[in-house]
């Protein structure tokens, strides 16, 4: 059992090793140059009972260096049962640009929730490429000139970079969370494997969208932003990550332990639909800790230690890699604490997926 285990993570290192040193190694290439002239575009935002986050969405949106008069800002009411609209309304009183808030009240085709939102107000749309966005969300303000140059004919989506930000720990904890996992993806998809798109900062392209019959024809999921990232891919076109400073976005932290959990169960959907080889490797990654324990068990605690130690600082290196391309200063003394969130997540995830729970996202129930 000792040689397996020895086994395990000898390889779980090389792994990680690996990663960090191609997530280190690999050129920060200048961005493409931008269209000429620049291009009208719309910005999609769907929002349900978001008063409290939605006018610090859209002061960012009004801050945006891109000509006002090239932006088309629309807002996709879901059937709020608070003052989101009327929210939305006063914060975008007297834009150079164009904006509408719509209420959203009947289904188009397969789609619901969000995706429902996001059908409405990509028909409504006038332009040719869709910035997506979340009420929680406040954007840069070279947001859009940094993420359209990516949006070739071939392109059919664009990601940018999110963290979480706020003062508890908390609160910073999950922003190294997001930092390092979309540090791993970026080595992935730098490989030329497509992981996933994230709904909160994404472009689009009207002809990537259209081509797979909208959110309209497409399966229902809770994580509508990698079904439509699978559909894209589907329909033949490619896709960009962009790791850059340039289009580092702000999410505003989930509140509380109970509701991280339904966030990330939602989530989860879209992990249990990614392929089989990349579904074995997060397993392969997240039995760290169990077979950790067993470790300890079996050839004693300093043993564990001694791995847990070398886990933190190669982790470290990497998510340290992560913080300085995107601009951001690393916050070191989180590691240790870090180890203890993930752990406590890990388990809260696995019964909340074992156990036949449903799970809440926006006031609605999925199971």
């Amino acid at each position: 059992m000792l040689v397996i285990l020895s086994a395990y993570f000898g390889l779980w290192f090389l792994v990680l090793a690996t990663a960090t040193l191609l997530f280190w190694a690999r050129k920060r290439e200048a961005p493409p140059a931008p269209p000429a002239p620049w291009p009208r575009v719309s910005i999609l935002i769907a929002a349900r009972n978001e008063e409290a986050a939605l006018g610090r969405c859209l002061a960012a949106i009004r801050q945006l260096r891109y000509p006002a008069h090239l932006l088309e800002v629309l807002v996709g009411d879901d059937a709020s049962t608070d003052q989101t609209r009327r929210v939305a309304e006063q914060a975008m009183q007297g834009y150079a640009g164009q904006f509408q808030c719509l209420s959203i009240v009947d289904n188009l085709g397969t789609a619901r929730g969000k995706a429902n939102v996001l059908a409405h107000l990509a028909r409504q749309a006038t332009t040719d490429f869709f910035f997506i966005t979340d009420a929680d969300i406040t954007v840069p303000g070279g947001w859009i000139e940094a993420l359209l140059p990516y949006a070739r004919p071939e392109v059919g989506t664009v990601t940018g970079l999110t963290v979480v930000h706020g003062p508890r720990l908390f609160d910073r904890l999950q922003g190294l969370d997001w930092l390092l996992s979309l540090g791993l993806v970026q080595v992935v998809s730098d490989g030329g494997r497509p992981v996933t798109a994230m709904g909160n900062n994404m472009l689009v392209t009207r002809a990537a969208y259209e081509a797979t019959g909208g959110y309209e024809r497409l399966p229902f999921s809770v994580t509508e932003d990698f079904e439509l990232f699978k559909a894209v891919l589907a329909q033949g076109f490619t896709f960009r990550n962009v790791f850059r400073p340039e289009v580092l976005a702000y999410s505003l932290p989930t509140s509380t332990p109970l509701r991280l959990l339904h966030q990330r169960r939602r989530w989860m959907r879209g992990v249990e639909a990614l392929p089989g080889w990349l579904q074995g490797g997060l397993i392969f990654y997240a039995a760290f800790y169990p077979l950790l324990l067993l470790l300890a068990w079996l050839a004693g605690p300093l043993v564990a230690l001694s791995v847990l130690a070398a886990k933190v600082l190669l982790q470290g290196v990497l998510a340290y890699g992560c913080y300085r391309r995107a601009g951001l200063r690393m916050p070191w003394h989180l590691l240790p604490a870090f180890e203890v969130y993930t752990v406590a997540l890990t388990i809260g995830l696995t019964v909340f997926r074992l156990l036949p729970l449903s799970f809440e996202w926006k006031g609605r129930s999925y199971t």
